[in-house]
């Protein structure tokens, strides 16, 4: 027991350690040579995903905090596809980077990272871009902020460059394989002076070590979940997410779960997609998808309307947003969850909900109604003003506006049969058989 307390004591600690927080930043040592005089601090910030309010936010008070605590550089660690944020709050901030007092880097990393469109021109006022191997820029479109891409980055418009080519067009000037080699790179491109020294001059390369201390900022927790909610996928599968669990809590009766998370799900999408670049008409064929769906499921019955959801879902996954797509396997995961949602997940959980036993309704028995929706061999029947789904007992196709006879109930299912030429109810027969015993 002592040992099994032990090894939860430890996992319960490491997962405390790697939760982010507020203003969370982590700490790198020089590692432990002998006796070392650290000469300053050096500040890196992780930029992924799309470039938003949030990121644009979390560079600014990086780029403060690092000027303010007297910090030899700030590192910019990005991997990131472009931005949501218009052009001119994007070169707003690339101008409060170039004029920064402080030593400013933008290194593409780690290893498969990628930068491209928007995102490339973060680095169009910093004063060293590095790449690590394996690493890819652009393209970029040919103008930014109003004013054609020239200099640097020109070699990126509509083109996609690896880290040897990025160095060779100069939209790149180094490749560092690790964030150490690119702040060494500093000195070597004589940004700064004495942040390293060397362990092992009698090497064939001699191997330095760094004398600063470099500090890792992330976002904060809500932050970072404002940022997640932000990127196109998960906006997208919230929103739908939403909406189905609202009509499902609709027709499940009551507000519960199913509509508090609906509800969370739909406030979030909402933020999500008040930042991205969303098309109003692909946002409206999804709710109008929803909305025919719900149509269908009333009546319990894939008819037209489940065409029209179909359809609308479809065209309006693709057209969601404007300048932005979906990758296939999202678009999969959301259509697919979806249509099954409505067609098996849906119907089931709502014949679960109203089931019962035909206990209390034994007065429907023998009562006529009109068919709303063709019975062929299921569909919808209009009893005493309530509708009704149903089931022909004999595979008797009814049809709009024919009259019917119920004959038995099945949870909230009624079996119905033609008013004229159906089978006598087995109460008739036995009254007729009374009758004829008695004469």
């Amino acid at each position: 027991m002592l040992r099994l307390a032990t090894a939860v004591a430890a996992i319960l600690l490491s997962l405390l350690t790697t939760l982010p927080a507020a203003a969370q930043t982590e700490t790198t040592a020089v590692p432990d040579t002998g006796p070392v005089e650290l000469v300053g601090v050096v500040d890196v910030l992780q930029v992924s995903g799309l470039i938003d309010p949030i990121e644009v936010n979390s560079i600014r008070k990086a780029l403060d905090r690092a000027v303010e605590d007297g910090s030899l550089a700030l590192v910019l660690q990005v991997n990131s596809s472009g931005a949501t944020v218009s052009d001119e709050e994007l070169a707003s901030l690339v101008a409060d980077l170039a004029d920064a007092p402080i030593v400013v880097g933008v290194w593409i990393g780690q290893s498969g990272a990628s930068v491209s469109h928007e995102a490339v021109m973060l680095g169009a006022g910093v004063d060293l871009i590095g790449i690590s191997p394996g690493s890819r820029m652009g393209p970029v479109g040919d103008e930014f902020a109003g004013a054609p891409v020239s200099g640097r980055f020109a070699p990126l418009i509509g083109r996609r460059l690896s880290d040897e080519a990025a160095v060779d067009s100069g939209a790149a000037d180094v490749v560092a394989a690790t964030l150490g080699d690119f702040v060494l790179a500093f000195e070597d491109q004589g940004l700064m002076t004495g942040i390293s020294r060397v362990v092992d001059p009698g090497a064939e390369v001699p191997k330095r070590n760094l004398l600063v201390q470099v500090r890792f900022s992330k976002l904060g927790l809500v932050d970072q979940l404002m940022h997640t909610v932000a990127s196109p996928a998960v906006a997208y599968l919230l929103l739908l997410i939403g909406m189905s669990m609202i009509l499902l809590d609709y027709f499940t009766a009551g507000i519960g779960v199913a509509g508090m998370t609906g509800a969370v799900s739909l406030l979030l999408a909402a933020y999500g997609l008040g930042v991205l670049p969303t098309r109003p008409l692909g946002l409206g064929l999804l709710v109008l998808a929803v909305l025919a769906f719900a149509v269908d499921v009333q009546t319990g019955v894939p008819r037209f309307w489940t065409g029209v959801g179909i359809l609308s879902l479809i065209v309006g996954s693709f057209t969601l947003y404007s300048g932005l797509s979906l990758s296939w396997l999202t678009l999969l995961v959301g259509i697919g969850l979806m249509l099954a949602f409505v067609f098996s997940g849906m119907p089931s959980l709502v014949r679960t909900r109203f089931s019962t036993t035909t206990i209390g309704r034994e007065h429907l028995l023998g009562e006529i109604g009109v068919i709303e929706v063709d019975v062929d061999p299921d569909g919808v029947v209009n009893l005493d003003g309530a509708l009704w789904r149903a089931r022909t007992n004999r595979g008797t196709p009814l049809r709009r506006g024919d009259r019917a006879r119920v004959i038995a109930i099945e949870g909230t299912v009624l079996e119905v049969e033609p008013e004229e030429g159906g089978a006598i109810d087995y109460r008739e027969m036995r009254g007729r058989r009374s009758e004829a015993e008695t004469g």
